[in-house]
């Protein structure tokens, strides 16, 4: 089944507190209320972040919003949810979360083209204040600049 949804939920809280050092894209485990859910784009991802757990990754505080036309059987909004990526790539950024102290944060939730929803979860490292500074000021340049070549 081929979709051309072009559903995209990005997490904009997370590109400005944290540095991304690396990403990657899994899978997601969800019921069947929560992917109709996301695809009325009704997801939260600002206080998200990633765990491992017993050699698996979970994601927590996901805000997927009970779906309208749900039943009793609708699902919790902000229970916790597997991400399906190898052993390997677990281990991986599991040993440098555990070394380095960085952390594991969802960026992205999108529908791929068969219809699957998938999360971009990016390894990251927290800014400081004075490196949100220059984020901010790189933003009020780029916006200057494309003022003055928009007024030409």
């Amino acid at each position: 089944m081929k979709t051309n949804n072009n559903i995209s939920i990005v997490n904009k809280k997370a590109s400005f507190e944290f540095e991304f050092i690396a990403k990657l894209i899994a899978g997601i485990q969800l019921q069947g209320t929560e992917i109709k859910s996301i695809r009325e784009s009704k997801v939260n991802l600002s206080d998200a972040y990633c765990r491992v757990e017993n050699n698996e990754l979970f994601v927590y505080n996901i805000y997927i919003s009970e779906y309208t036309h749900g039943s009793y059987n609708n699902h919790k909004p902000k229970r916790k949810r597997k991400l399906l990526l190898r052993k390997e790539e677990i281990k991986k950024w599991h040993n440098r979360v555990k070394e380095k102290g960085l952390s594991i944060i969802p960026y992205k939730i999108f529908i791929n083209n068969k219809g699957l929803a998938k999360v971009e979860v990016a390894l990251a490292r927290g800014k400081k204040v004075h490196d949100k500074r220059a984020s901010i000021k790189e933003k009020d340049t780029k916006r200057q600049m494309d003022r003055i070549l928009k007024s030409r």
